[in-house]
């Protein structure tokens, strides 16, 4: 069985969108390319109101991801448990199409006798060490983040040190919003190495508005651009390049 590479995007923010697209279609159009739309509420002392409630969710669902509101101290262990309950669930959709292909009808993990659910959840948690997984950060940086974004810092470098420990591939890429100039910016370019965030992140500023529906959508281009490098190469040249990263 091949899932090929878990890809997600890693929405962390504090708020309601107030600029640009819905961020809920945009994460709509994020699934249907295979990618998968996590997003974590931080919330400080403040409560977030309904309206920010009901978008970190529908941001999540629409994009086929989990949702999580978390106080500020509790982002480092929320940002690990997110992506792997994430990749796990994505897991369980690929080993959930095979099984009705060998089944047939709507056969599910569920479905099986006990002791052949105990193996299929034993592939499951292998798989999850295993495959390789991409997974895009994308911070909002507006001005009501101003204190957080410190622990923003230590969850992620908790979660490289996390995933570092499996012995699938792992590849990180970070994007903020708003941006000094545009509504998106590019942090840091796609790294197997999320620990060089320490040199960056002391010179992010926040401020601005809150344009997450643009934010995902140059997430989705950034995903695409990825791909596109490789199907430039002819088969050769990508074994060498394989090979050579």
């Amino acid at each position: 069985m091949n899932t090929g590479k878990i890809k997600q995007i890693l929405l962390i923010t504090d708020g309601c969108s107030n600029s640009g697209e819905d961020p809920i279609a945009m994460a709509a159009l994020a699934k249907e390319q295979g990618i998968t739309v996590n997003v974590i509420g931080v919330v400080d002392q403040d409560v977030i109101d309904e309206k920010g409630m009901n978008e970190i969710e529908g941001i999540a669902l629409s994009g086929g991801g989990v949702s999580q509101v978390v106080y500020t101290q509790q982002l480092s262990q929320t940002v690990q448990m997110v992506t792997r309950k994430a990749m796990t669930q994505t897991i369980h959709g690929v080993v959930n199409r095979e099984l009705q292909q060998i089944l047939g009808s709507s056969k599910t993990v569920e479905d099986l006798p006990p002791e052949k659910r105990g193996e299929v959840m034993e592939v499951v948690d292998e798989l999850g060490e295993t495959v390789d997984l991409d997974v895009l950060v994308l911070v909002d940086t507006s001005a009501s983040m101003k204190h957080k974004l410190p622990t923003v810092k230590d969850a992620l470098l908790d979660l490289s040190l996390s995933l570092n420990a499996r012995s699938g591939e792992n590849r990180f890429s970070v994007f903020v919003f708003p941006g000094k100039k545009n509504d998106v910016e590019k942090l840091l370019d796609w790294t197997p190495k999320l620990e060089v965030l320490t040199s960056i992140f002391p010179k992010l500023t926040t401020g601005g508005i809150t344009p997450t529906g643009p934010a995902i959508r140059e997430a989705l281009s950034s995903f695409k651009k990825k791909r596109s490098l490789r199907s430039l190469l002819s088969r050769d040249d990508e074994s060498f390049f394989e090979e050579s990263v």
